[in-house]
């Protein structure tokens, strides 16, 4: 059986990481969650109080990070579990800002494309298909309505007993897509050969299948 990447991109909680980890289980791929990367960045940038808008900092920054995963799905930055830390709302938008400068993508794309070079894995994110890597076997477009995709964070939150409010959520999603497209490093868009699924009305499994559907004939 071949062993393939594949590319899923896509806005803000389109629901990428919990199809890629369930893809990820059943292929026994390994999942790269690049947004909770961007969002160990954020989160270590606050820590050690550097402004999340000075790019050299930033940068330096990263040199002195370790950003790993488990095989659970857990986020360590040097050792560090801070799976839940880096799941907040705040933490969300700060990975938004971080995830605009030049010097910080290029430092965390490298990261990733020298993981994912022996195949085998998941990547989701926001310019996978695009930039990290634009020569993924599979690549999917996962989009939903922003009611949909609040809905689905605000439900996240309360399970994982985060304080949340919807209306807030609702209005930081629309205001991260509008960041996350209008970048100028990496913008969120949709490859060229991408298969674009719109999920706002699809369960979970139909999500996975349809994948699945797309995956099959290239690891045959």
């Amino acid at each position: 059986m071949n062993r393939i990447n594949i590319a899923i991109d896509g806005p803000s909680a389109a629901g990428k990481s919990t199809i890629s980890k369930l893809l990820a289980k059943e292929l026994g791929y390994a999942h790269l969650d690049t947004g909770a990367m961007y969002r160990c960045v954020g989160y270590y940038s606050k820590v050690k109080g550097i402004d999340e808008h000075d790019e050299q900092a930033l940068a330096a920054m990263i040199d002195d990070m370790q950003i790993s995963f488990d095989s659970m799905g857990n986020v360590f930055i040097n050792g560090e579990d801070v799976s839940k830390a880096i799941r907040t709302n705040d933490m969300s938008m700060r990975a938004s800002s971080v995830s605009a400068h030049p010097m910080v993508r290029e430092k965390l794309v490298e990261m990733q494309q020298k993981i994912a070079k022996d195949k085998g894995y998941i990547l989701d994110g926001r310019d996978i298909g695009t930039v990290v890597l634009p020569d993924a076997e599979v690549k999917v477009y996962m989009i939903a309505s922003v009611e949909a995709r609040a809905k689905r964070r605000f439900k996240e939150y309360e399970e994982k007993h985060i304080e949340a409010d919807y209306d807030e959520i609702y209005q930081d999603i629309e205001k991260r897509d509008y960041q996350d497209m209008n970048r100028k490093t990496s913008p969120l868009r949709k490859a060229d050969d991408a298969k674009e699924i719109d999920t706002s009305d699809m369960t979970i499994e139909e999500v996975v299948s349809a994948i699945r559907n797309l995956i099959q004939p290239c690891i045959e």
